[in-house]
């Protein structure tokens, strides 16, 4: 691990006094802000202003009116993908931007925002790229021998919920396709995160008054959960996406049901990765600590629970325990860094918390467990190998959202699927065998929605999502798409014979 000397942004923030509503920065209605804290040198950095719920009420009208209005809908479909391209491209200008934001709103280091704010451009150029090719009337034929139109029509006014760990590619994955279909979209953003956004909603204001998006199309709040729910409760809202904790997840798909809004609920995980006997662990050591560690943990995705045999579990775990330590981790703006620190203090004490509880449960801490050594300020916790973990423990259960790994021992692969499955999540996870039928064959026996075999791969502009209570709906591809819009079918009369 490296403590290289502290650096700092080129770029610093600026207060933001102001609430995005309806493609303008406009006064709030109340005066309370949320401060950004570097969760390296653990000083604020920038303050946001929140909304309050008289703010979502005035967006969600702004919203209601264009769509109401139908300029936006009305636009061909292929000039909507042509609006996303120029989004695209005005987030890449501010690409230096972006990426001192990533590292100061997440922990993680300048080598891993910046391709990750890179590419956030691509996704919304996926998007457009999908909408050219969709058909939005198909004719089909009819039993009786008429004709009918199946029609592609915009879900209406739509809330877009992301997470503090992400938010600048979730905006990609909720906005770009809700856009796309012709939808009106307040994006709400996380009191964590909230200047990635108002970037976002900068390049937004630019395209209002350049006439390229209709005024009320788009909103950006960032607000705590109690006006959170003033959005999600809003009987103009007709679709709620929402990524973030399955018990949020729950709450809002329960408030949805009261009126029966649409939801797509893209939620937590707790991904298994099965090393069979035959796995060359070269192999499994390429990508399986950084598919752990991604991001310090922090990703929904991330690998945390091992699977390895008791015939090669020593072998196994002695080679994991050297590779989790030579991640290098430390401060975010040394570009060798690959780890940095935690998102928050809170998300600091959560972490090292569930290592405590772990242990109390019987685990043993075979690396890390605590704050590396040589780091005295900033939220690290270091990368921790927890051998000996039950299937049934709250760390093999539990989304802890850190830099921390168990690893469970298995009998045989029938046993390995079973510890893969018992999980309330279904979201990610990955097999490593020399055999790729056999490695085919094991993964589509695991209820997830992404599987990777010899491999830790993702590609956001393929269907993702999860099973079970890792979520409903997929974003990505036409998949993607699909869910901001609504089906109409129109019957003609049938031929008189």
């Amino acid at each position: 691990m490296t403590t290289a000397d502290r650096t700092t942004p080129h770029i610093t923030l600026a207060d933001r006094d102001q609430v995005f509503i309806g493609g303008r920065w406009v006064d709030s209605t109340g005066t309370d802000s949320v401060e950004l804290v570097d969760s390296f040198t653990e000083r604020t950095v920038s303050r946001i202003r929140l909304a309050t719920a008289e703010d979502v009420a005035a967006a969600v009208a702004a919203a209601r009116a264009a769509f109401e209005r139908g300029d936006w809908a009305a636009t061909p479909i292929t000039e909507r993908a042509a609006v996303l391209d120029e989004i695209a491209n005005r987030l890449e200008q501010r690409a230096e931007q972006l990426t001192t934001i990533g590292v100061l709103e997440v922990g993680v280091p300048v080598s891993v925002s910046a391709p990750t704010q890179q590419m956030t451009g691509g996704l919304f150029r996926a998007v457009a790229a999908v909408a050219r090719g969709t058909e939005l009337v198909e004719e089909r034929t009819r039993a009786d021998g008429g004709t009918s139109q199946i029609v592609k029509e915009p879900k209406g006014v739509v809330a877009a919920i992301i997470p503090w760990n992400g938010p600048i590619g979730t905006i990609a994955f909720k906005v770009a396709p809700a856009l796309a279909a012709g939808c009106s979209v307040i994006l709400k953003t996380a009191p964590d995160a909230p200047e990635s956004p108002s970037v976002f909603a900068d390049v937004i204001a630019e395209l209002v008054a350049e006439g390229r998006i209709p005024e009320g199309v788009v909103s950006v709040l960032c607000a705590d959960r109690e006006v959170s729910e003033t959005l999600v409760t809003n009987p103009d809202v007709d679709h709620i996406t929402f990524t973030g904790s399955t018990v949020a997840g729950r709450r809002i798909m329960a408030l949805a049901a009261e009126r029966v809004a649409g939801v797509s609920l893209e939620l937590g995980g707790k991904s298994a990765a099965i090393i069979l006997d035959d796995a060359d662990l070269n192999t499994v050591l390429q990508t399986l600590p950084m598919g752990g560690c991604m991001q310090s943990g922090q990703a929904c995705i991330a690998l945390t629970r091992v699977l390895v045999s008791r015939a090669r579990h020593d072998e196994v775990v002695a080679a994991l325990a050297a590779a989790y330590g030579t991640l290098p981790m430390g401060n975010p703006w040394e570009p060798t860094n690959f780890l940095g620190p935690l998102a928050s203090k809170r998300q600091q004490e959560r972490v090292l918390g569930y290592i405590a509880i772990a242990q109390e449960d019987g685990a043993t801490v075979v690396l890390g467990g605590g704050r590396p050594e040589g780091l005295e300020h900033g939220y690290f916790v270091a990368p921790t190998l927890l051998d000996g973990v039950r299937p049934d423990d709250r760390v093999a259960q539990e989304e802890v959202f850190g830099p921390v790994i168990s690893v469970l021992t298995y009998e045989d692969e029938d046993e390995a699927v079973a510890i893969a499955n018992n999980s309330i999540y279904g979201l990610s996870g990955a097999v490593y065998t020399e055999d790729a039928e056999r490695g085919y064959a094991l993964a589509r026996r695991i209820r997830t929605g992404t599987i990777s075999v010899n491999t830790a791969a993702m590609d956001f502009t393929l269907p993702f999502g999860g099973y079970k209570q890792s979520g409903v709906g997929r974003e990505g591809g036409p998949e993607g798409l699909a869910e901001f819009f609504e089906l109409k079918t129109v019957h003609f009369p049938a031929p008189v014979s």
